[in-house]
Formats: structure tokens, C-alpha cells, sequence
């Protein structure tokens, strides 16, 4: 059974950092890879960053290039985001993703609220 359980999400200022942690179940992020994706209210959910299957490979959002950083924890089949310089824009709740036997399995989210 699949199961994405997401933690780490908080009230920042703005400029300041925060890490997001996706505990899963049921599968490997190693086999499968794994993405974070995020939707402010009013908004479309995006994708924010994605790390490969059976690589280091990634890609991520145009508007967090630079700033947040997508890692994976074999060990413990975690995904992580590392969220630098937050903006007021970053706020939306961040759902943690995988595709899996052609299914989206999605997180409960945790909700990232950047205070100007």
C-alpha cells in the first residue's frame, strides 16, 4: 500500500529557510523517483521539484530554480525539499508525489506560510 506522509511545514519569515520531509511507504523513491508539487489558494497545483528514478537527476520550477534544493534519503525512503530565501509568493500548501504503476499518489500536504 502506498502511503506519502509530508512534515516540516511552518509559519518563516520572509529570507528565511525551512525543510520539508516525505516519509513513504509501500515503494522505493530509488525505483520510482519522486516530486514535490505545491498549490497557493486560487491557484493551480506546480510542480516545484522532481528527483529521477535510479539517478541524481532533477528538475524544478522556474520560480524556485536557485533557491530550493530536492534530495531523496535511500535509507530511509525519504524526499526531501530544502527551501532557501522564502518568499511571501512560496506560501501554498506542498504535497509530496510519486507515480506509481501508472497511478498519482499524493500526500496530505503541509501547509508553508511566508510572512514580508
Amino acid at each position: 500500500q502506498v502511503q506519502l506522509v509530508e512534515s516540516g511545514g511552518n509559519l518563516v519569515q520572509s529570507g528565511r529557510s525551512l525543510q520539508l520531509s516525505c516519509a513513504a511507504s509501500g515503494f522505493s523513491f530509488w525505483v520510482y523517483g519522486g516530486s514535490w508539487y505545491r498549490q497557493a489558494p486560487g491557484k493551480e497545483r506546480e510542480l516545484v521539484a522532481r528527483m529521477f528514478p535510479t539517478t541524481y537527476g532533477t528538475t524544478y520550477g522556474a520560480s524556485v530554480q536557485g533557491r530550493f534544493t530536492i534530495s531523496r534519503d535511500n535509507d530511509k525512503n525519504t524526499l526531501d525539499l530544502q527551501m532557501y530565501s522564502l518568499k511571501p509568493e512560496d506560501t501554498a500548501v506542498y504535497y509530496c508525489n510519486v507515480r506509481y504503476s501508472g497511478r498519482d499518489f499524493w500526500g496530505q500536504g503541509t501547509q508553508v506560510t511566508v510572512s514580508s
